[in-house]
């Protein structure tokens, strides 16, 4: 007898959280939650008051009353409730993609005399860009590891492409694809060892999976908060740099912002002291309001009953497509162990970009991922086990559909 959706939603000690997200009550079937999250119903209030009170109101006085210290106060908040990471170490602004090339640059030029820079095959394509044009400005090569799509990078793997020319390691401590859930700290360590530092992407892991960057002894780390952390489209990046390193941070694009003195307007650049220096222009104020609501969220349910919801929702989901799916010769492409997997699940099958089409038709929002993948992301704090279940009688329907 299979789970019935009904008692696991009963039983689920975060479904209350439900009712806080706009249009998780309707029909809808949300399977795109690692792609962007559904708004809470609070940022519109935050938004309307932000519009009259402090911009429409105190102007450009804003930036003296809170604006100019709040990518800062937001990265600690962030760095405590889902990073593992102690205050000073983290600050909100830029994009994910130009967040990304400021650490590599960044960390490549702390390794002076080393000339490659790791990084896997089937890294997400952004890090697997930004990794050759940084190689390919500073005269470095990259070393590529070759794995498996349905997994991600292991130890072995990485022992074996690290030595003594590696500046940096760039890893994703979930992978985009598969879910693979890497071991952080051991990666790390193994990086260290080579007397390379290693920078994490975080995007598919933060605000769904628990992650203790001080505690893995990790160098940098990069993620957006548009996924889990339900920033909104195009919500700014953060970037996370040890302190050790700060001393080190000579990071590409100097602008006001991350000068020691913004407004001396001299004549030369002097990099703020600490995390600050990795700020470039004017920070994204208005980008930054919903990040704000889904944090104080994360905090109040606690990322492990997070972590938690999210590993029942995707034991479900696998559970569910094996028993209406595994007819039509659909396969699961993510790790079975929910140890080694993040926040989503992908399906293969050869129909699976129409399929993605017929869905989205029918109110049923997945997305494809090449080779032949249906990606199913489930926001722990906004998916039920009913949806679930609906959504996926849904892709059976449509594939019964488009089988001759």
């Amino acid at each position: 007898m299979r789970t019935d959706p009904t008692e696991l939603d009963r039983g689920d000690p975060l479904a209350a959280y439900r009712d806080r997200f706009v249009g998780a009550e309707t029909p809808l079937v949300y399977f795109d939650g690692n792609s962007l999250g559904r708004p809470l119903k609070v940022t519109g209030e935050r938004l309307r008051s932000f519009v009259e009170e402090e911009w429409g109101g105190r102007l450009i006085r804003g930036w003296d009353e809170g604006w100019l210290e709040l990518p800062l106060r937001i990265g600690d908040d962030l760095g405590r409730t889902c990073l593992g990471a102690a205050p000073g170490q983290t600050i909100v602004g830029d994009s994910t993609t130009v967040l990304l090339y400021k650490a590599m640059r960044t960390a490549v030029a702390a390794r002076p005399g080393r000339t490659e820079i790791v990084v896997d095959r089937d890294n997400f394509p952004t890090d697997r860009y930004v990794a050759q044009a940084v190689a390919d400005e500073c005269g470095l090569t990259i070393r590529w590891i070759d794995v498996d799509t349905s997994s991600g990078v292991t130890a072995d793997l990485l022992r074996e492409a690290v030595g003594e020319r590696t500046a940096l390691v760039v890893l994703s401590h979930v992978a985009y694809r598969s879910a693979y859930l890497a071991d952080a700290a051991d990666l790390t360590r193994i990086a260290h060892d080579a007397g390379a530092l290693v920078l994490w992407d975080l995007c598919h892991s933060a605000g769904s999976v628990p992650v203790h960057l001080d505690d893995w002894d990790v160098d940098l780390a990069v993620g957006c908060t548009y996924k889990y952390l339900n920033g909104g489209p195009g919500s700014p990046a953060f970037v996370y740099a040890r302190e050790r390193l700060h001393d080190q941070l000579a990071q590409p694009i100097p602008g006001w912002m991350g000068h020691r003195d913004p407004f001396l307007m001299g004549p030369s650049y002097a990099p703020a002291p600490g995390i600050r220096r990795m700020l470039s222009g004017t920070p994204p104020i208005v980008g930054m309001l919903a990040l704000q609501d889904m944090l104080a969220l994360v905090s109040e349910a606690g990322i492990d009953a997070v972590r938690a919801k999210s590993v029942a929702l995707t034991e479900y989901a696998a559970e569910v497509a094996e028993e209406l799916l595994g007819d039509h010769g659909v396969t699961l492409a993510s790790p079975r162990d929910s140890a080694r997997r993040g926040g989503h699940i992908s399906l293969e099958h050869p129909l699976m970009r129409e399929a993605t089409a017929a869905l989205w038709a029918r109110d049923v929002i997945p997305d494809y991922r090449d080779p032949d993948g249906l990606r199913i992301g489930l926001s722990p704090l906004s998916t039920s086990f009913a949806e679930v279940r609906r959504g996926l009688e849904t892709v059976r329907d449509v594939l019964d559909a488009l089988t001759p």
